[in-house]
């Protein structure tokens, strides 16, 4: 039984290109193909020449990178699998964060000023707000108001 486990984890990792994920290649993102249009609209986006997937959607240092790496795929691998994630997909709570954190640091000489208080609180100014197809090229914004689902 334990052996029939292993080469069934180990056929799918293969399948599913696993070890292309802890590169930071964006084609990576497209291995699976519900993110192709996130990929086509990001290599259209004013992004494109100077931030990657890695860049914008997950922490800058080593640890934090992949434990988000590891939570991400585990979430990614479980939806796809049982076929229970949301269409379109949509940000999490926790990777807006994330993502609100890269574009802070990325910007930080055009945005100091907006940000003299802690960008911890819930009301601080959200970059997605006006900025959603930043990254993405031209992506409607969100079903529930800017920022809140924004299309990942």
């Amino acid at each position: 039984m334990l052996g029939i486990a292993i080469g069934a984890g180990a056929y799918t990792f293969r399948y599913a290109e696993g070890f292309s994920y802890f590169s930071t290649d964006p084609k990576a993102c497209v291995n699976c193909h519900i993110m192709t249009p996130q990929y086509d609209s990001w290599q259209k986006s004013s992004h494109h020449g100077a931030a990657t997937c890695v860049d914008c959607h997950l922490p800058h240092d080593f640890v934090g990178k992949y434990i988000a790496k590891a939570d991400n795929g585990y979430h990614h691998s479980k939806g796809f699998t049982l076929q229970d994630f949301h269409e379109p997909i949509m940000i999490k709570e926790k990777n807006r964060e994330i993502l609100q954190h890269n574009c802070i640091e990325c910007h930080e000489d055009m945005v100091h000023e907006l940000f003299h208080r802690d960008m911890t609180k819930p009301d601080a100014v959200s970059c997605l707000h006006c900025h959603a197809s930043a990254g993405h090229g031209s992506l409607p914004t969100s079903i529930g108001g800017p920022g809140k689902n924004w299309k990942h």
